[in-house]
C-alpha cells in the first residue's frame, strides 16, 4: 500500500469530466497523489472536446481510454469522487466520498467544455490542498 493518497474519479462514460479531473490532478500534484479514473458505463473514446479543451491548457489526454469502474478500484482509493453517476459507485466504510455536480460535456463543443474544465481545475486545486499539500522546507 502506498503512503501517498489515492483518488478515483468516476463518471458515467469516463470520457469527459473524470478524464479531465484525473489529468488535472496528475498535472498539478505530480507524484504526490495516485490518480485513477473510471466509468460506470465507459464510452468508446475520450470526448474530443475534452481532449481539445485540455490541450488548450497544455495537457494531453488524447492517449487516454475510458475504463470500467471496478470494486477493486474503489477499494484501492482513499477518495472517490463521483460526477453524475448516481448510486452506481460501490461504497466501502472508511473511504471519503465526494460528489461533484458538474455539467456533462457529452455532445458539447469545446466552448461549452472550457468552463467545465476550469471548474474541475478549481476543485482539484482545493482537493490537493486537503489531501496532499506541498511540503514546505
Amino acid at each position: 500500500m502506498s503512503d501517498k493518497p489515492s483518488v478515483l474519479f468516476v463518471c458515467v462514460h469516463n470520457a469527459g469530466r473524470s478524464q479531465m479531473a484525473a489529468a488535472w490532478l496528475t498535472h498539478l500534484a505530480g507524484d504526490r497523489v495516485e490518480v485513477r479514473s473510471a466509468g460506470s458505463s465507459p464510452g468508446d473514446a475520450v470526448n474530443p472536446a475534452a481532449v481539445e479543451a485540455m490541450a488548450e491548457v497544455g495537457i494531453d489526454i488524447s492517449a487516454e481510454t475510458p475504463k470500467i469502474l471496478t470494486v477493486d478500484a474503489v477499494k484501492e482509493s482513499d477518495v472517490c469522487i463521483t460526477m453524475g453517476c448516481g448510486d452506481t459507485c460501490p461504497v466501502f466504510p472508511g473511504k471519503r466520498y465526494l460528489d461533484w455536480t458538474l455539467d456533462d460535456p457529452a455532445g458539447q463543443g469545446v466552448e461549452a467544455v472550457r468552463p467545465i474544465r476550469d471548474e474541475i481545475k478549481k476543485r482539484v486545486e482545493t482537493l490537493i490542498q486537503e489531501i496532499a499539500p506541498e511540503k514546505t522546507a
